[in-house]
This record gives structure tokens, C-alpha cells and sequence, in this order.
């Protein structure tokens, strides 16, 4: 997912996707502990996803944070 796709996105819909995502990892992550998937690189790549949409949750707490003060 591209920083300008997670930019249009609104908060809810930020927590929407961090746990479909998180979902998504844990079942990659079964299948390849089952048997070895076709493209392991996808866990990284999920994984790096989850991190940029975390980051970016985080951003907007600190910046409503700081309005409230």
C-alpha cells in the first residue's frame, strides 16, 4: 500500500485495515507453518504494511494530542 493511499484514509477506516491486515498476517503465517507458501516475501511485505499503517495511527494521535493542548 502506497503512503498516499494510507494518507486518504480516515482514522476509523486506518483501524479497519490494521486489523484486516493483522488477519491476513496470521493466516499467512499458519499456511506457511503448514507448508511452505509460494511467495513467502508476501509476510515481509504484510508486515511492513501493518508497520506504515501503525505509524501513521500514531502520527494523527500525537497531532490531536497536541491540538488538545
Amino acid at each position: 500500500m502506497k503512503n498516499s493511499e494510507i494518507l486518504e484514509l480516515s482514522t476509523e477506516e486506518l483501524v479497519a485495515r490494521i486489523s484486516e491486515e493483522r488477519t491476513n498476517l496470521t493466516k499467512l503465517k499458519f499456511a506457511h507453518a503448514v507448508s511452505a507458501i509460494e511467495n513467502p516475501t508476501r509476510i515481509t511485505k504484510v508486515r511492513k504494511g501493518i508497520a506504515q499503517l501503525n505509524t501513521e495511527l500514531t502520527k494523527r494521535k500525537a497531532a490531536s494530542a497536541s491540538e488538545k493542548n
